[in-house]
Parts: C-alpha cells; sequence; structure tokens
C-alpha cells in the first residue's frame, strides 16, 4: 500500500510540476511579444532620429571615412603615418563647420567595400572617399550634392595596344577595384573581357605593374594620381561614364545632409573650393561645376 500510494504522489507531483511548466512558458511568450515588437520599434525611431552633429559635438571631433591609398583624394604616407588629398581636406572643413576647428577631425579607412557598413553600424560619421552617387546607393545611404565630377577611364602602360574601351576584347584582362561602379560599368561596356577584381586601388596598380592584367579601370581623377605616381603609364581613350562624388551620410539624417550642402556652398562662393580643386588637381575646376 505505501508503494502504491509513493506512486500515486510522484505522479500528481509529475503532474503539478508540468503545469507550472507551461504556464511559466506562456508568461515568458506574453512578455516577450510586447519586448520583441518595442524593439523593432525602438530601431525604426533611431533610424528617424538620427543626430549625426549631436554626435559629433558631443565627442568634440568628427569621425570621416576616407580612402588611404588613392592619390590626390586621401593616401597615406607610410613614413609620416599622415593621410592627404582632396577628401582629406573636405573632411577638415567639414570639422571647421561644424566644431569651428579643422583639426577636430579623425580619419578611419575604408575601401569601396567597407565603407558604407562602416556608416551604417556607426563607426563612422560621413564618407568622403571617392563615392560616386549611384540610385542603388541612394537606397543605403543619403548623399550630399556633388563635389566632384568624375569619369571612368583606362589605364595602361605606354606603348599598349589598348587605346580605349573598343579595344576591349575576350583576349583582355582588365583590372578594377570590389565594390566600385567601375566593376559593374566596364562588365557591361565590354562584356567579352576578363575582370579581375582587387581589395583596393594600391594592390590593383601593383598588378597592373606586375603583368596581372592588361589595364586598370576606374575614374580618371583616380588613375590621374596613379600616372603621378608612374609616368610610364597613361590614360588611353576617352571616358565612358559618368562619376559625381558625392559625401554619404546615415539614412533619414536630413540635418547631416543640410549642413554638408551649406559647407560646399560657402566653399564654392568663398572661393576656397577653387583652391583646393588646383591644389590637388594641378587645374581649376570644370565651369559647370
Amino acid at each position: 500500500m505505501k508503494t502504491k500510494k509513493r506512486f500515486k504522489g510522484s505522479k500528481l507531483s509529475l503532474l503539478f510540476m508540468l503545469m507550472f511548466v507551461i504556464v511559466l512558458a506562456g508568461c515568458g511568450n506574453d512578455e516577450a511579444s510586447p519586448a520583441s515588437n518595442s524593439g523593432t520599434s525602438g530601431g525604426q525611431e533611431a533610424s528617424e532620429n538620427i543626430d549625426t552633429i549631436a554626435a559629433i559635438k558631443e565627442r568634440g571631433k568628427v569621425i570621416a571615412g576616407v580612402k588611404y591609398d588613392t592619390r590626390l583624394f586621401g593616401l597615406k604616407d607610410p613614413i609620416s603615418g599622415n593621410v592627404e588629398g582632396f577628401d582629406i581636406d573636405m573632411a577638415k572643413a567639414l570639422a571647421k563647420k561644424i566644431l569651428g576647428d579643422e583639426t577636430k577631425v579623425e580619419l578611419k579607412e575604408v575601401t569601396s567595400k567597407t565603407r558604407t557598413p562602416l556608416l551604417q553600424n556607426g563607426e563612422i560619421d560621413i564618407i568622403i572617399a571617392t563615392m560616386t552617387i549611384t540610385e542603388d546607393r541612394k537606397k543605403e545611404v543619403d548623399f550630399s550634392d556633388v563635389y566632384f565630377n568624375a569619369g571612368q577611364s583606362l589605364l595602361v602602360a605606354k606603348g599598349s595596344p589598348i587605346t580605349g574601351i573598343e579595344s576591349l576584347n575576350a583576349d583582355t584582362t582588365v583590372l578594377a577595384v570590389k565594390g566600385s561602379t567601375s566593376v559593374t560599368n566596364i562588365k557591361e561596356k565590354a562584356p567579352d573581357a576578363k575582370v579581375l577584381e582587387f581589395e583596393n586601388y594600391q594592390e590593383a596598380f601593383t598588378a597592373l605593374k606586375a603583368g596581372k592584367g592588361d589595364t586598370l579601370t576606374t575614374d580618371n581623377s583616380i588613375l590621374l594620381g596613379m600616372m603621378q605616381d608612374d609616368p610610364n603609364y597613361e590614360m588611353v581613350g576617352d571616358i565612358f561614364t559618368d562619376e559625381p562624388y558625392g559625401m554619404a551620410i546615415r539614412k533619414g539624417d536630413q540635418q547631416m545632409v543640410d549642413t554638408v550642402n551649406e559647407m560646399l556652398q560657402e566653399m564654392k562662393d568663398s572661393g576656397e573650393y577653387d583652391e583646393l580643386y588646383e591644389k590637388w588637381l594641378g587645374t581649376s575646376p570644370p565651369s559647370a561645376e
């Protein structure tokens, strides 16, 4: 009899424990749903209420995503460690506009592939890195007004049989950089050519000099810097795309967009823009700008 009672008692205990677990699980689910909804709502609010200007003022510096491998726009000196170029001076001008001091800027290296993710996750405040404004990119970031107009071209060793885009065929190997509009464009303009992609411009130019490709393609402004670096190379043919550069800002931050556009207009009105253009490109900006 005692054994039977113990057995019945055990069954009752198990039943109560099972009911207790079910009740707890139900409560847990009820609590999880509002939290989950709240999290989604909070994320939406965050994207709608981005305030980069306030963050910059609170930390006391602008964090700008720039290239470290692009002569004339953003190039790091391996000896001094200094990064210089047209884009770098634009970042300094933005720091002066927001904080009143052009030295209050931190430069963070980006590539064509990494720049948008770094902006979206908040590691940088703005992208100033030879970034072409495109409709697809507008879905992910907001852009300032155009601050530089470029066009895609081809770089070859002097004496190359390649004279322009029409020279590219199935026997041609074209070098380009991952994540750039140049890759998409060259595949459309020369669909038969083989395209090799590299992480950055230094790697691509090194590969060209090593004979791993017949030509390197990107914006003419970037190729001009490579020509200055090594006069054994030259651009050939006409530009075959329009590449308007814009500064990229997190989606929805209209105040930051307006501030950058205001800065650009002030620089053009004062003549500072022309001075920077001539300093780095060696010529006056086109009258259309």
